[in-house]
């Protein structure tokens, strides 16, 4: 009875599964193209533990030279919590991708709250950029743009 009485009034929120985040790496008109490292994580508004969502970089590096070196050139992603992640991270690490526009989804057990969504991007031979996007759970509809590096970067619902 409450269920349908809860429905029918419309005071259900959609839960943060219902929401993603949307990345998009702009294509370069560059000599040597390098595709970036990427990392994108969320925390409360006020500062708080992040929680990394995805990290993307060159997995299987060519030569004796792990991928993970050049993760702390996501400086501030690298401070926040990255250094202390073990890597792969099931779920969260991938590998580089190239321009075009990616999905992640958010987690499932956000608190209603205020946060801020993070994407920072870093590119060999290339620039670094961090693009924040300020959230609000239940889920509403956000959007920032980054200049070089990142593109748009918004968080819908599904």
């Amino acid at each position: 009875m409450r269920i349908s009485l809860a429905l029918a009034a419309g005071v259900v929120a959609a839960p943060a599964t219902a929401a993603t985040l949307n990345v998009t790496i702009p294509a370069k008109s560059v000599a040597e193209y390098h595709r970036p490292y990427v990392a994108a994580w969320i925390e409360p508004a006020g500062g708080g533990q992040a929680r990394t969502l995805a990290v993307w970089y060159d997995i299987k590096k060519k030569g004796n030279e792990p991928g993970t070196k050049w993760l702390s050139d996501l400086r501030t992603w690298w401070r926040k919590g990255g250094r202390s992640l073990k890597l792969p991270a099931d779920g969260v690490s991938g590998a580089t991708r190239a321009p075009g526009a990616y999905r992640i989804p958010l987690p499932a057990d956000l608190k209603p709250g205020s946060y801020v969504v993070y994407v920072e991007a870093a590119r060999e031979n290339g620039g670094r950029e961090l693009v924040s996007v300020p959230l609000t759970v239940p889920v509403r509809a956000a959007s920032a743009t980054g200049r070089s590096e990142l593109g748009a970067v918004s968080v819908s619902l599904r």
